[in-house]
């Protein structure tokens, strides 16, 4: 009888990686902090044609770009100097299970049926759990979805609940826990006890997986437009969707296009809090995730997470709820496409950062999502008034996560706000300190640290002196 107490379990917890994801992660360790991150993507992964073999054969990937030019028009038309870059989409809502996720999940359910697992488990609350289930479909394999989904009241935010409709409607079984410390030990406990394959979102089948949609925007803009376009922007949650369009991209030789990442500010709401969990309308793709998983990618529920972001990122935008909101409605009115929340929050930032640019620049949003049910902006914004908070017109910048929801009552009110990216490298290079507990940093420790910064040696130095002053 093995101890399954939260402890006990716990205490196992590398031991039931290995078995569930079929890697010795301690074949890339080096001493002290650093780690050979592309020896991991190398020898776990595939190759990109690979890749997009396996996906061409279960009907991922391959998704339409759209160009949206009402909204670039409204762009032109409220920005300062009237220009604003050229607006597309990556309709990743084309993918059979609704969004980009089935990239990811193609490729992690194609190498557990390889290496002959009868199921996957995977623990998410968002899109990822029905990308998994529609895949095992697919494979003939079991699947079974751990989805984090109630406060302690037993209440529901209705854009998870309907992410729990989608995964059961492909024939997985979703196991609904409250908000909590519970979802990690349950997950490692259904793992061992039926030794499923872990489609984890952040190991290198899934993070590769994603690879093929920055490879598709470089091929398909040079095909069309004959380069690559100015920026890439891309809903930054966990940081897989970041790592893995840029891998691709720069696989595809668009090394000169920017990788932005951008995320809902929902600055003061402790995700892990009960009383915080419904006080949101946005599982997915803010803060809450992105900063977190950027200044410590291993917080994972794999040992090395494959997941980088700052290694990528050029830029990292914030954008209000009800900003988002707003995009959501001008994407359906003006374009005549309807789609969901996720997408919707790199498509705010676009609309803001392209009036910065020139008319002949060009900016795409990399991913769109479907929407519907619960993932809808009215049963949304609904579910929010039910739980106190006040939905008004005005200035987003009077928003305060939690309390409010303010919905431009102008296009022209829209903004972007830079996080600084130089306080997220820092923290990384802080939080790398403490978890590998040492004192002293080698040479090789700091081009790591640049590496996984996308900075300098001497940045990772000065870094270092002010942590250690």
């Amino acid at each position: 009888m093995k101890d399954m107490s939260y402890a006990g379990v716990m205490s196992r917890r590398n031991e039931i990686m290995k078995q569930s994801i079929g890697i010795d992660y301690s074949d890339f360790e080096t001493a002290g902090i650093s780690f050979d991150y592309e020896k991991m993507m190398r020898e776990a992964g595939y190759t990109l044609e690979e890749i997009v073999k396996i996906q061409t054969d279960v009907s991922v990937g391959n998704t339409p770009i759209i160009e949206l030019p009402n909204i670039t028009a409204l762009a032109r038309k409220v920005s300062k100097t009237g220009q604003a870059a050229r607006i597309f989409i990556k309709d990743e809502a084309c993918n059979p299970s609704g969004s980009f996720k089935a990239r990811r999940a193609a490729n992690a359910v194609y190498h557990a049926k390889k290496l002959g697992y009868k199921g996957v488990l995977t623990a998410t609350s968002g899109n990822y759990g029905a990308a998994v289930a529609s895949q095992a479909a697919k494979h003939g394999l079991k699947c079974i979805v751990v989805q984090e989904c109630y406060d302690s009241k037993k209440v529901g935010q209705p854009e998870i609940l309907e992410k729990q409709r989608a995964c059961e409607a492909m024939g997985a079984e979703v196991v609904q826990l409250s908000v909590g410390p519970e979802l990690f030990y349950t997950f490692l406990a259904l793992l061992e006890e039926t030794g499923y394959f872990n489609a984890s979102l952040y190991t290198p089948f899934g993070i590769a997986g994603v690879e093929t949609l920055g490879a598709e925007i470089a091929a398909q803009f040079m095909e069309k437009h004959k380069r690559h376009p100015d920026v890439v922007l891309v809903t930054h949650a966990g940081g897989g969707n970041v790592t893995g369009t840029a891998r691709g991209l720069i696989k595809a030789g668009a090394t000169n296009t920017q990788v932005v990442g951008a995320s809902v500010d929902l600055s003061g709401l402790h995700m892990a809090s009960d009383q915080a969990f419904n006080r949101k309308s946005f599982t997915t793709g803010h803060t809450g995730f992105g900063i977190p998983f950027a200044t410590l990618p291993d917080r994972s529920d794999v040992p090395r997470n494959a997941a980088r972001s700052l290694r990528y990122l050029d830029r990292y935008l914030l954008v209000k709820q009800g900003e988002v909101f707003y995009m959501t409605e001008a994407l359906s009115a003006l374009e005549g496409l309807e789609r969901g929340p996720a997408g919707n929050t790199s498509l705010t930032a676009a609309f803001v950062l392209a009036q910065e640019m020139k008319n002949d620049e060009m900016i795409v949003v990399q991913e769109t999502e479907y929407t519907g049910a619960g993932k809808h902006q009215m049963p949304q914004l609904s579910f929010a008034k039910k739980n106190g908070i006040e939905i008004k017109f005005g200035d987003p910048e009077t928003e305060v996560p939690g309390t409010n929801i303010v919905i431009p009552d102008d296009p022209s009110k829209i903004k972007i706000r830079d996080f600084d990216l130089d306080r997220a490298r820092k923290s990384c290079i802080k939080n790398s300190l403490a978890a590998a507990g040492v004192k002293e940093v080698s040479d090789a420790e700091i081009k790591y640290l640049a590496e996984e910064t996308k900075s300098s040696e001497d940045f990772v130095k000065e870094a270092i002196k002010s942590l250690q002053a």
